[in-house]
């Protein structure tokens, strides 16, 4: 059923009742919504920002259709959240713990991060990923820390750590899966590697990065899939797609 509020007028009305709820500091618009890059169609992306504690039940009681999720349930640094309707929308909003966040700005200003599982990403999530929301959604109320910049120390440490784990990755697709001819493995592999690569392409840029949405035309890595459309199941075409692959990603590094 079509909305019957403006856009401005849903979010002012959805932003006052997330900042209500208790415990919460801050609730903040991310997504491609705060970037100015959303679609008719495209969801909203909002977090909430708390404090100390926050209990799910206390969303479920608004009465909002949709899935609350638990405290935690979607991951480490990732948490928590909720797929809702509003109003006629499509809602995601994210639990962020605030004492967390400030722990990885401080980690991310160190240049140290953790990359953690995450459903429906193909490499997981870097613990700045939250550094990189504060960095940029656009905060609805209250406050939230704001890194004044991309930290130096992430530039120099995250470009390493994501192109070891490309090479890796290729290295052991070319050795052990390519020579049997194992397609859906090599496969896999190259798309692994890939993101791993326009990981580090992004840091070294100082992009922050908060999904793996358009990530690798980003970090000009579009032609992986060509080699990926063209492969065989055959040694001698999948240890030739490894090669292209190897050398497109040392390419966009350089």
């Amino acid at each position: 059923m079509p909305s019957a509020l403006p856009d401005q007028a849903f979010l002012d009305r959805t932003a006052d009742r997330l900042a209500g709820l208790p415990g919460v500091r801050a609730v903040t618009l991310g997504g491609s919504r705060a970037q100015g890059t959303d679609r008719p169609e495209s969801d909203w992306d909002m977090a909430l920002y708390y404090r100390g504690s926050f209990d799910p039940d206390d969303l479920r009681a608004v009465g909002w259709e949709g899935e609350v999720c638990g405290i935690g349930d979607w991951g480490g640094v990732f948490n928590g959240g909720a797929w809702l309707t509003i109003d006629g929308r499509r809602v995601d909003v994210h639990y962020r713990d605030l004492d967390s966040a400030e722990h990885e700005l401080a980690e991310a200003q160190a240049g140290r991060f953790r990359v953690e599982p995450l459903m429906f990403h193909l490499v997981g999530i870097p613990t700045y990923l939250i550094v990189a929301e504060l960095a940029i959604n656009r905060v609805l109320r209250g406050e939230v820390p704001r890194p004044d910049t991309y930290p130096p120390a992430l530039r120099d440490s995250a470009p390493p750590h994501w192109s070891g784990v490309a090479t890796a990755t290729l290295a052991y697709a070319k050795a052990g899966h390519a020579p049997k001819g194992a397609l859906t493995q090599v496969a896999g592999a190259i798309a692994v590697a890939a993101t791993c690569t326009a990981h580090a392409v992004t840091a070294a840029r100082g992009e922050w990065v908060t999904n793996e949405k358009g990530l690798l035309h980003r970090a000009g890595l579009r032609h992986v899939d060509d080699i990926i459309a063209g492969m065989r199941a055959t040694p001698e075409s999948l240890t030739a797609a490894v090669t292209d692959t190897e050398a497109l990603c040392e390419a966009v590094l350089r």
